[in-house]
């Protein structure tokens, strides 16, 4: 934070100086007040983010301005002072919602711990709220979870591609999300009101596959003791996802194309040609393109499929979507476990930024369960998290920039991502940047 405005209620001035001094050195800016009524009014013009109050003074005395403060504005941090203070008040203070409670005389070192502690808290509030306020925002709006420039182009193009009876190909590492995208492209089409349906193409042998998709008749094999309808047929009207398509068999393959080009099919052991209005969504954790050249994946399947791609890129690539989407997972598990915990550190939250994620968004909603039930206070520390994911130092932040960003987005983009950084210090921001503090201003304004 650079520079915080901390608000002294003192009627003693040399309280007031003294205390002044040393938050001035410490960088703060200092405001004071000779009692209650004053401290009150300097609250109203705001600015304020931690409030040092004598619990008795003229006019409104401590105890009185901590209420009205945690009324007029709840973010700001309150410290008590008193002269004599006792086990009683200093609980009464707690209970009113201080941050802290310190008798005078004020040792220096005392003081500096406990402003900066209290700060440290209001930032941390402060970064909760507004993840919290984003996430709102993301769901209320019914889209996936994640502001990146990777996300908004997946955003995008499921938008513009949903209305369509397009074949889409959604691509990805395992755990981006493409059961997601695939069911975004379903709510987002006129068949909404038809069932959308999922077969797992991995996880089936194939002759069992087969009838899934298709169906059979009675007697088409041993057990097969009735007539079943296949997940096409299910479908009729909606979308079908074939989930990990790059598994299916040379065979299966060849019947999948036959319904893509001609929405006709067989059940297993029947005669009648049958049809059905499906729109195909094929999803993938496979390079198709390589499946094709070594021959284990049908060109013309493949192209039928590749009509329309979309590319989930992995959570590393991301890594400005995995606080928010920790929130998520927080909110998720805190819920179904019954535990009340706020948020993150900012310990915590720059190892999770820090962490490669192989499993990609499964695995961070892994982690989060395993956090929420093993956390010990009301914030994710990083002691919470698994050691893995815990002992990832901090790496060196990249802002990914798509090819095709006009430069004025990068510039902005840039300086949002370095001013995070540097948690809002606009002054260590440039230099960061080599530029004088005045530009970023400027940029800000713009």
């Amino acid at each position: 934070m650079s520079e915080p405005t901390v608000l002294v209620a003192d009627d003693e001035i040399g309280v007031r100086e003294s205390v002044g001094r040393t938050l001035r050195q410490e960088g703060c800016r200092v405001i004071t007040a000779e009692d209650g009524d004053a401290a009150l009014d300097a609250l109203r013009r705001g600015g304020v983010d931690a409030l040092l109050a004598d619990l008795r003074m003229p006019g409104l005395d401590g105890l009185e301005l901590l209420r009205a403060a945690k009324l007029l504005t709840p973010e700001v941090e309150v410290i008590v002072l008193s002269g004599h203070g006792t086990v009683e008040e200093a609980v009464a203070a707690m209970k009113e919602g201080a941050y802290d409670f310190l008798t005078k005389p004020i040792e220096r070192a005392q003081l500096v711990h406990t402003i900066r502690q209290a700060l440290e808290h209001r930032a941390l509030v402060l970064t909760n709220r507004t993840l919290r306020r984003r996430l709102d925002e993301l769901v209320g709006a019914g889209q996936m979870i994640g502001d990146s420039p990777g996300i908004r182009q997946v955003l995008a193009l499921v938008k513009q591609v949903a209305p369509t009876s397009a074949t889409v190909l959604v691509r990805g590492e395992s755990g981006t999300g493409k059961e997601l995208v695939a069911r975004a492209l379903h709510e987002g089409s006129p068949r909404r009101e038809r069932p959308f349906i999922r077969v797992n193409c991995a996880a089936l042998p194939e002759t069992l596959l087969e009838s899934e998709l298709f169906g059979y008749e009675r007697g088409a094999f041993t057990g097969a003791t009735a007539r079943k309808e296949g997940r096409f047929e299910l479908a009729d009207g909606g979308t079908l996802l074939l989930d990990e398509v790059g598994d299916l068999s040379a065979a299966t393959q060849a019947k999948l194309l036959r319904v893509l080009q001609e929405g006709e099919f067989e059940r297993l052991g029947g005669t009648k040609t049958l049809k059905a209005d499906v729109r195909v969504v094929a999803a993938t954790n496979q390079d198709l393109d390589v499946l094709v050249r070594e021959r284990r994946f049908r060109e013309d399947l493949f192209y039928r499929l590749n009509g329309i791609t979309i590319e989930i890129p992995p959570l590393r690539e991301r890594a400005e979507d995995i606080p928010v989407l920790a929130l998520h997972f927080l909110h998720v598990y805190t819920a179904r476990n019954h535990r009340e915990i706020e948020g993150f550190t900012e310990a915590a939250l720059a190892r999770l930024r820090a962490y490669p994620w192989p499993g990609n968004v499964r695995e961070l909603e892994h982690a989060l369960e395993r956090a929420v039930i093993l956390a010990r206070g009301q914030l994710i520390d990083v002691a919470d998290l698994s050691p893995a994911v815990g002992g990832a130092e901090p790496a060196a932040r990249v802002v990914p920039i798509p090819i095709g960003m006009p430069l004025a987005e990068v510039e902005q983009r840039l300086i949002e991502e370095t001013l995070r950084l540097t948690k809002g210090n606009k002054e260590l921001a440039a230099k960061f940047l080599g530029i004088a503090s005045r530009t970023i201003y400027r940029k800000l304004k713009e």
